[in-house]
C-alpha cells in the first residue's frame, strides 16, 4: 500500500502518509510491543518465602469468559492458591477470580472454584513421581497472559522452617545495609 508505513515500537501501528493533508501523519492506537510477548496479572511473592522452589512450569488454564475478563482487569487473588493432582490431572485450588462486574448472573462464574491446569502428559507424570517421592507442594507463583492466551507459573516447592525465612530475612537486611553504606560511599 503506497503511503503507509509501519510506526516503530506499537504493534499493528501505521503511519499514513499521501497527498491527502486531512490524512496526514496518522497513527492507529495500540498497546506498545511488550518483549516478551508476557503481561504479567499477579505474583505470588509468599511463595518464595514459605517455600523452596525448585522447578517451574507454564501451565494453560481452562476459564470461563467472564474469568478472562476479570484477569484482563488483575481482579485475582492467587496468594492462597494451591495446586493438586487428582486423577492424573492438575486442579487449581483457592484462587480468587473477583466477578466481571458486566457479566450477568448465568454467564458469570463462581469466584473459588477449582480450575484445571493443562500441562504434556510426561510433564504431569514427572511431577507425579516427585511428589510419591518427597514431600513436596505445588504452588503457584505467578499468572499471566503470554500471546493473549492465560497462562500460570506453577513451582514444585519444599516448605521453609522458621529458620529458613529468618535468614533469609537477615540476609536481604544485611545486602540492603550493605547496598546503602555503598551509596553512601560514592
Amino acid at each position: 500500500m503506497p503511503g503507509v508505513a509501519p510506526v516503530e515500537g506499537i504493534r499493528g501501528g501505521y503511519s499514513l502518509t499521501g497527498s491527502d493533508p486531512s490524512r496526514r501523519n496518522v497513527t492507529a492506537v495500540a498497546k506498545p510491543v511488550v518483549p516478551d510477548g508476557i503481561r504479567v496479572v499477579a505474583t505470588n511473592r509468599a511463595a518464595r518465602h514459605n517455600f523452596f522452589i525448585e522447578d517451574t512450569y507454564e501451565c494453560g488454564i481452562v476459564l470461563r469468559g467472564s474469568e478472562v475478563k476479570s484477569l484482563r482487569d488483575a481482579k485475582v487473588q492467587i496468594t492462597e492458591s494451591f495446586a493438586q493432582l487428582s486423577g492424573g490431572e492438575l486442579w487449581l485450588h483457592n484462587l480468587h477470580v473477583a466477578q466481571y462486574e458486566f457479566s450477568s448472573g448465568h454467564s458469570g462464574h463462581e469466584p473459588l472454584r477449582v480450575r484445571k491446569l493443562l500441562l504434556h502428559r510426561r510433564e504431569i507424570d514427572r511431577i507425579a513421581a516427585r511428589l510419591q517421592r518427597e514431600r513436596l507442594s505445588l504452588v503457584p507463583t505467578r499468572l499471566y497472559f503470554k500471546d493473549g492466551r492465560a497462562k500460570i507459573e506453577i513451582g514444585i516447592g519444599r516448605g521453609k522452617k522458621a529458620v529458613d525465612k529468618r535468614q533469609d530475612l537477615a540476609k536481604r537486611d544485611a545486602e540492603r545495609e550493605m547496598a546503602r553504606q555503598l551509596k553512601g560511599v560514592d
